[in-house]
C-alpha cells in the first residue's frame, strides 16, 4: 500500500512540475490582445487557460492528500515500530573491565 501510494505521488508530482512549466503567466496574455492568433488555439479561443488551471488544481489537490497518506502510513509504521518490545541482557558481570594482577611479590 505504501509503495503503491509514493509511485502515484512521484508521478503526480512529475505531472505538475510538467504542468506548471508548461503554462503561460499573466504577463503573457497581453499579446493575444495584439493579435497573436489566440483564436487557432486547440482548447478553443479561451486558450489552455481554463483547462490546465484545473487540471494543476485537481493534480495539487492528489499531491496533497498522498502527501498526508504517506505520513499517515510512516506514522502508524513507527508507532508499531515503538511497540514492539526489545528484550533486553537482563544480568550485568560484576567485573567487566580486566584488573592486571601483580603475582611477582609472592
Amino acid at each position: 500500500m505504501y509503495q503503491l501510494i509514493l509511485m502515484i505521488h512521484v508521478i503526480v508530482a512529475v505531472v505538475l512540475i510538467g504542468l506548471v512549466l508548461i503554462q503561460h503567466g499573466k504577463g503573457a496574455d497581453i499579446g493575444a490582445a495584439f493579435g497573436s492568433g489566440a483564436s487557432n488555439t486547440l482548447f478553443g479561443s479561451q486558450g489552455t487557460g481554463g483547462f490546465l488551471f484545473k487540471l494543476t488544481g485537481g493534480l495539487a489537490i492528489t499531491f496533497f492528500i498522498t502527501s498526508l497518506l504517506l505520513s499517515y502510513l510512516v506514522s502508524v509504521q513507527y508507532q508499531k515500530a515503538d511497540q514492539q518490545v526489545i528484550p533486553q541482557q537482563t544480568s550485568v558481570p560484576a567485573n567487566s573491565i580486566p584488573v592486571p594482577v601483580d603475582n611477582s611479590k609472592k
